[in-house]
């Protein structure tokens, strides 16, 4: 059966300007939007200090305790020590606020093609009864390397590649210690995780614009979803929150910690943990007042590798969960904007 693939005509950003009552085709029916307000209550998400976790100290110990509760409990933690400044972080923002301030005309030099989801833009639409997000978008491929397609790197700001590359370089290491970290947690090889990831792995980062919403009790910037990746890094905008989790049936708003990263398991880490890291189901609130501006970067493993649970994790009292899968974000997307799992697809 053929897809219908379709683009919106104009961005989100612009409709915020123009249009009092926005399209039909954002409207959650059937629930609120989740407005962001004091009846929702804020999340205590655990704190991880990276350092301690390659310390040779009694500290590490603590602190490898502490992640793994943090993802088999939330699935995620406010990751600080990773080697990178605020000041840093704040030009990582600063340069995407720049980026989502320029003319429209300019923005659409990078606008993503009918047949790939890089570039700028917003909601692909495959059917008709499809919910759009609230949200404007640049998804760029950030490694490997050679797999970077330029012509949606903004070259205005100036200093847009520069940043976002040093940014990526940093990533890459820190991804690396928390796999290791997250599989010594569970008292496995340090390479269990890593092995299945890849050294051929990619790393996309999606930049998200949520501009001021007229409805925020019936619009989301992003539906409710998990992630397709192993990890996902949150670079969480500095002042307006908008980042929610689901935890037994009641969502919970996730703090500002400027100086820190968000990371959440993906779907791919619940698979090849047997289910023990949670992959958190969580969604983007929109405001009536205020831009808001995330980078979020997902780690996902190479296309071609078969993800199941580590065979050490697999016991009589634990049976396997998921079954084998290749390529798992080849059919993300699909599931994502139906509003479903794409991981009850590797279940057993």
């Amino acid at each position: 059966m053929d897809i219908k693939v379709e683009f919106q005509p104009r961005s989100v950003q612009e409709l915020a300007v123009n249009v009092k009552e926005p399209p039909q085709k954002f409207f959650h029916k059937g629930t609120d939007g989740g407005v962001l307000d004091s009846a929702v209550p804020l999340v205590d998400v655990p704190v991880v200090d990276i350092g301690l976790l390659t310390s040779p100290s009694a500290s590490s110990l603590q602190e490898l305790e502490k992640l793994r509760s943090a993802l088999s409990t939330w699935g995620c933690f406010q990751m600080v020590n990773h080697g990178m400044t605020s000041g840093f972080l704040d030009k990582v923002r600063e340069v995407a606020e720049q980026f989502f301030a320029l003319p429209m005309a300019e923005k659409q030099k990078y606008s993503k093609q009918e047949d790939s989801m890089e570039g700028y833009g917003n909601d692909m639409v495959f059917s008709d009864q499809q919910t759009i997000d609230w949200t404007d978008r640049l998804y760029l491929t950030l490694s490997p390397e050679n797999k970077r397609q330029y012509i949606f790197w903004p070259q205005n700001p100036e200093a847009f590649r520069e940043v976002l590359h040093e940014y990526t370089t940093n990533l890459k290491h820190v991804n690396e210690i928390l796999l290791k970290a997250m599989a010594k947690s569970l008292n496995l090889q340090d390479d269990s995780f890593l092995n299945q990831y890849g050294e051929q792995a990619s790393m996309t980062a999606r930049y998200n614009f949520y501009p001021p919403c007229p409805r925020p009790d019936l619009i989301l910037g992003l539906k409710p979803h998990t992630d397709g990746s192993t990890l996902t890094f949150l670079l969480q905008d500095k002042e307006v929150e908008g980042l929610q989790l689901l935890k037994d049936n009641e969502w919970f708003r996730v703090p500002i910690i400027p100086h820190a990263l968000f990371v959440n398991v993906g779907d791919q880490i619940e698979i090849m943990s047997n289910g023990i890291f949670k992959s958190p189901l969580h969604r983007a609130v929109t405001n009536s007042e205020r831009d808001r501006i995330t980078l979020a970067v997902f780690c996902i493993p190479e296309s071609d590798k078969e993800i199941q649970p580590v065979d050490e994790l697999i016991t009589e009292a634990k049976p396997r969960l998921y079954r084998k899968v290749k390529d798992y974000v080849g059919f993300y997307f699909q599931y994502y904007q139906q509003g479903k799992r794409a991981i009850e697809a590797a279940q057993i």
